[in-house]
């Protein structure tokens, strides 16, 4: 006799909830998806996802669930995961309006013992000051009525290796049957290992150290990168040569700025909540300041590289090649493409974009538009279409004059031997 497999609900059904959804109807669980976007639900409804991730392009059709925006569906599920995002304001304070306003929608709407797990990435203490006193405030009971775990997402868009399927995940719970019950789950759609943390708060600072991590190392190379500018080394070699170390070396690579809805983010989830607890991360925002700043810069080159020519900013059709924030892909959250255009508007440039995976949003359509309308570029997402197609014999056919390679992806010997002045990132 078959054993009915827990009905598992997935709220928030962006880059995160969508893949476990399908990942979760993969293993046989009975799936319901919520969201409030209207469009996102009628899209999944008629079995097509709103946004290209490779495994749900794959599998979504395979494996199909229940889309819906009504929240009393919520009650069927035995286990929640609370998928939402956590982003910051334009003075990059934390906003928790999507995590508190899902959380209340569920505690309105839930089945006694069911298991609630935030996936969305949060400062430690959230689930315990935050996310614990609305279920109380709507009568239940923690470790008893309901049981509250927190499982950071993980996930990486574009990543052909890596994905919902088999990335690690850690787990933490204020109890030991809510932690039970969310290893189990995981167990059993995850092919990696799930680690249980000590508590709860251990989980949740699990991914703000990863990704202050990145974003600390990135603006280290970052600061090189506008050191060596000075000192006429180029940092990309610099950083292939130590990459020969075999040990105690991680490489990482300047750019024109850091995207994503993690890396420029999460930090300041750790950074806010510290100050009130009376601490000053003094390096975490050192790291943010240099990496927000990369933008400007990026801009900066442009800028010193047209008057190398004689042209002024101001009023040169200059080219935005990108608006993604990463390679191959259409996600947009937190591109510095979009920094990088603010400061061109500053200076009052005729700007020009383009991004072959996001057209929607470019203002022309192929790579031949922008080449032929444009005096200058920047290259601000290192598609795999640019680099295969930008040369410099490409650009002098169509009249441009610099280049700013803001991923450090063109091939710099090649330009340096044109007429084009080429600009990288400390390089």
């Amino acid at each position: 006799m078959s054993i009915s497999l827990p009905t598992v609900c997935i709220v928030g059904l962006g880059y995160v909830g969508l893949p476990l959804a399908v990942r979760s109807a993969e293993k046989n669980y009975p799936v319901i998806g919520f969201d409030i976007n209207t469009k996102t639900i009628a899209s999944l409804q008629s079995g097509k996802s709103h946004f290209y991730d490779e495994y749900v392009d794959a599998n979504l059709a395979k494996f199909p669930f229940e889309a819906t925006m009504d929240a009393t569906q919520i009650k069927k599920a035995d286990i929640v995961l609370v998928c939402v995002p956590t982003p910051v304001d334009e003075f990059h304070n934390p906003d928790l309006t999507p995590v508190i306003s899902s959380m209340q929608t569920v505690a309105a709407n839930l089945k006694s013992g069911a298991l609630v797990v935030l996936e969305s990435t949060v400062n430690p203490g959230v689930s315990e000051e935050i996310v614990v006193p609305i279920f109380e405030a709507a009568g239940w009971k923690v470790g008893e009525t309901v049981y509250i775990a927190h499982c950071p997402e993980r996930i990486n868009p574009g990543d052909p290796k890596w994905n919902v399927t088999n990335i690690p995940r850690v787990v933490g719970s204020f109890d030991t049957a809510g932690l039970t019950l969310a290893l189990n789950f995981y167990r059993t759609i995850v092919d990696g290992e799930i680690r249980p943390m000590k508590s709860i708060r251990e989980a949740e600072a699990v991914k703000i150290v990863e990704n202050s991590f990145r974003d600390i190392n990135i603006a280290f190379v970052n600061e090189l990168a506008l050191s060596f500018d000075k000192l006429g080394i180029d940092v990309k070699d610099v950083i292939e040569g130590a990459s020969t170390k075999p040990f105690a070396f991680m490489a990482h690579f300047p750019s024109c700025g850091v995207g994503g809805h993690c890396i420029p983010v999460d930090p300041y989830y750790l950074i806010e909540r510290a100050k009130r607890a009376g601490f000053d991360h003094k390096f975490l925002r050192q790291a943010r300041e240099i990496n927000n700043f990369m933008p400007e810069y990026t801009v900066e080159l442009l800028q010193d590289a047209l008057n190398a020519v004689k042209k002024p900013i101001n009023g040169t059709k200059v080219g935005v090649l990108g608006l993604a924030y990463k390679a191959n892909i259409a996600d947009l959250r937190e591109s510095p493409s979009f920094e990088i255009i603010k400061h061109l508007k500053k200076h009052q440039a005729d700007i020009i974009t383009f991004d072959p995976f996001v057209l929607e949003k470019s203002s022309v359509k192929t790579l031949e538009e922008i080449l032929d309308q444009s005096e200058a570029l920047i290259i601000a997402t290192n598609h795999r279409a640019f680099i295969e197609t930008l040369t410099p014999e490409l650009l002098e056919k169509h009249h441009i004059s610099v280049v700013i390679d803001g991923k450090n992806c063109l091939n710099k010997n090649a330009f340096r031997e044109s007429k084009i002045i080429y600009k990288g990132i400390g390089r």
